[in-house]
């Protein structure tokens, strides 16, 4: 789904022309104020499509960390924010929002150097589906309200839900923009103070954010920014036995170990989105092969394959096997071409760095090794050697214990598995130790609403697939998380509740 955000039309040279002129900020954003690193320790970030060093960036230690939570702190403590009134927030949300509108080249420009993204999808898809989410949770704020209880005449009782206090928001690179936004949007709504640390692979745009709050009207440390990496900064906050709870999007393992660190300071909430190998099936009555296979490809191509469900285990009954990895050959080819991610005509850019390229071509050595048969791509391409690009990659005579068909690969690669009847399929599409999302092309309704419910995960998709608007809760079962980001179920979930009980 995208909505579009007015902008004029630039070339690529444009865009280039603008790159060059934007102003890269790399710093902590603290108590309202952009502040080196203690100690001055840096890292460089890189843009994927020619390895160049963009710009240094703060090197967060506990120490930075230290200051950014006693900020959230005192700004909590004081109640500026926490205790405005919803109607106020809810307006100071909404000129943020349009703040963020107002600089939509800039974010488009950042996201695009510093993780790869095309210019195209940042400006039709990530911008506008990011300010939808800020616009639709400020629009929630007057709309969370607790319950008065049914007791006795002489007793009173009702449940409010308040505030956290401070929240640690640790975001992943595919979607540095829209993603951030899913998980401080609703964070602030909620009254609490954040403390923000993007990835170190894209933490050019979250200054921005963070500044473009405060111009809003934003009280200083309510929202906070700390760059750094993963090991050190973000084990630091997970630790921190003044954040009230961590919201955490990204791998598995570090998933896991975000629930560690909780329970080994102050049995913080945390709330985990840690991605999947998704089930997208096909069977053989679909009303439409090339219309599903436009959908595959997305959902497999779309973003660079740098999506969390990512529809990659691709489930195609038998006897339509070979006309629908012909389709999607021909819509890979023909809307996933990679190319330059500032020019306005690419589809799809290179891989988040150089290393994420490396692990992604291994990967597929290893389907090869397993005897699974390449029918498109398996390479770079040829002529961006310079960046981290792989060309969109579909494998047949996948079987579902290879390692491809259960491991996360984050990248364009599509295997593709063929099933006997329905009840296969769901066998099928259940056999894996992640559940974020599902897919199915039926016309039988028989067959849909069984796989709607029966299906091991969070979120199902019935003839598309990662459709949706702000209603529909985003996040899965098992081994892909137990939080939740989009709907009014996320703000509650930055909350917690209080019963109260008066004697009259």
């Amino acid at each position: 789904m995208s909505v579009s955000v007015s902008t004029a039309p630039k070339s690529n040279s444009d865009w280039k022309k603008l790159a060059s002129a934007l102003h890269l900020e790399g710093r902590h954003f603290i108590d309202g104020h952009f502040v080196h690193a203690q100690g001055n320790s840096a890292f460089p970030t890189v843009n994927p499509a020619n390895q160049n060093i963009l710009t240094q960036v703060a090197r967060g230690q506990s120490a930075d960390v230290n200051a950014a939570v006693q900020a959230a702190r005192a700004a909590f403590e004081k109640g500026s924010w926490s205790r405005m009134a919803p109607r106020a927030r809810m307006a100071l949300m909404l000129r943020w929002a349009n703040l963020i509108e107002q600089h939509s080249d800039d974010f488009a420009l950042l996201d695009t150097l510093d993780m790869g993204k095309p210019i195209s999808e940042m400006l039709n898809v990530d911008i506008p589906l990011g300010l939808l989410c800020l616009r639709f949770t400020a629009e929630c704020i007057d709309k969370l309200s607790g319950r008065v209880g049914s007791t006795a005449h002489h007793v009173l009782s009702y449940v409010l839900h308040q505030p956290l206090g401070v929240v640690a928001c640790i975001v992943p690179w595919n979607y540095p923009f829209l993603m951030t936004l899913w998980k401080i949007a609703p964070a602030l709504a909620a009254g609490n103070s954040v403390v923000l640390k993007p990835a170190e692979q894209s933490p050019l745009s979250a200054p921005l954010l963070a500044r473009l709050f405060v111009e809003a009207g934003g009280p200083p440390g309510v929202l906070n920014v700390v760059q750094g990496l993963g090991e050190e900064c973000g084990q630091a906050l997970a630790l921190h036995m003044d954040v009230d709870k961590i919201a955490f999007t990204g791998s598995g393992e570090v998933g896991k170990l975000m629930q560690i660190y909780a329970g080994q300071s102050n049995m913080k909430k945390v709330t985990t989105e840690c991605g999947g190998k998704s089930p997208h099936v096909v069977m053989a009555d679909v009303k439409d092969l090339e219309l599903a296979a436009t959908w595959a490809a997305m959902g497999v191509f779309g973003n660079q394959g740098e999506v969390c469900c990512a529809g990659s285990r691709l489930i195609v009954e038998r006897g339509i096997e070979k006309d629908f990895i012909e389709a999607l050959r021909r819509k890979a080819n023909e809307l996933h071409r990679p190319g330059d991610p500032l020019d306005p005509a690419t589809q799809m850019g290179p891989l988040v760095s150089r290393e994420h390229q490396q692990r992604v071509l291994g990967y597929i050595d290893i389907a090869r090794a397993e005897g699974a048969h390449c029918e498109l791509g398996g390479q770079a391409p040829q002529g961006l050697e310079a960046g981290a690009y792989v060309s969109p990659t579909i494998f047949s005579q996948v079987n579902n214990s290879m390692r491809v068909a259960q491991e996360e690969i984050f990248g364009p690669v599509a295997c593709v598995m063929v099933a006997e009847d329905f009840e296969d399929a769901l066998r099928m599409a259940n056999h894996s130790r992640f559940g974020l999302a599902a897919g199915i092309w039926t016309r039988d309704v028989d067959k849909a609403l069984r796989f709607a419910r029966d299906a091991a995960c969070g979120m199902v998709y019935v003839n598309s697939y990662m459709d949706g608007d702000m209603q529909m809760p985003f996040g899965g079962w098992k081994e892909s998380g137990n939080g939740r980001d989009k709907c009014m179920e996320a703000i509650v979930s930055y909350t917690q509740s209080k019963g109260v009980w008066i004697t009259l």
